[in-house]
């Protein structure tokens, strides 16, 4: 790190890296499809989860743009869908953090790491997880696609935040999240550290092949593998960095 210097600026994803998501982002996209005319349980439906699954991270918006592709009015159905049956998943369940994401983000504040959430949520449910969360005041910026900005794997919503928070070089950046794609977002927008975690969605493999520096448990491991990097230190044994 000595010639990009410290850590200035975190970017964390949400579901599967620093709020515990179970079943309820997959179980919210299958309600949505099968409202679509896709019933559960045909192969259809099936093939329509497999892509679900390996889209994971991008806008949800963009997940269904594909999966009825040329079709922007069923596409913008099934978004609609999607977003009622994770309001309903919430209502019934409430929206739990990650063990350790909040101390893990306390701790990246307390050494001075401004923090950004980014999702693949639409700004309304985004906001929904922030009030349920009381993490509005937690966190210094957060961000999701809009007309001005594309979701992951593109690195705009990197790239904002490094706007919105005055960062110095893009290599005082460190992304976390859970999919390829967040991996991707990190990588594209040139931040020096992009760390999966194994919370969420995507494994081991798939994470270090979309370039991962680092492969950690968990958002509570992240604040270690910063910090120390923002000293100036390469390997910590406690994780787990990609080869080459």
């Amino acid at each position: 790190m000595t010639e990009a210097g410290r850590i200035t600026v975190a970017c964390l994803d949400l579901a599967g890296t620093t709020v515990a998501d179970g079943d309820a982002v997959e179980t919210a996209f299958a309600e949505a499809i099968a409202a679509l005319g896709i019933a559960s349980g045909t192969a259809a439906h099936e093939r329509a989860m497999a892509q679900v699954r390996d889209w994971r991270g991008r806008p949800k918006i963009e997940i269904f743009r594909a999966l009825f592709p040329g079709d922007e009015a069923r596409a913008r159905a099934a978004h609609l869908s999607f977003e009622r049956a994770y309001d309903q998943i919430v209502d019934r369940r409430g929206v739990v953090p990650v063990p350790g994401a909040e101390t893990a983000i306390e701790r990246l504040a307390g050494a001075g790491v401004r923090v950004c959430l980014i999702t693949g949520f639409s700004q309304r449910t985004l906001g929904r997880i922030l009030d349920a969360l009381g993490w509005w005041d937690r966190v210094d910026l957060a961000l999701c696609p809009d007309e001005d900005r594309r979701g992951r794997p593109w690195p705009d919503l990197v790239l904002s935040a490094a706007l919105r928070l005055h960062v110095d070089d893009v290599r005082h950046i460190a992304v976390c999240g859970d999919t390829e794609n967040d991996i991707l977002a990190g990588r594209r927008a040139g931040a020096s550290i992009t760390a999966g975690v194994l919370t969420g969605a995507h494994d081991r493999d798939r994470l270090l092949r979309a370039g991962a520096t680092h492969v950690l448990p968990s958002i509570a491991d992240f604040p270690d593998l910063v910090l120390t990097a923002s000293d100036g230190a390469h390997d910590d044994d406690t994780l787990s960095a990609a080869p080459g």
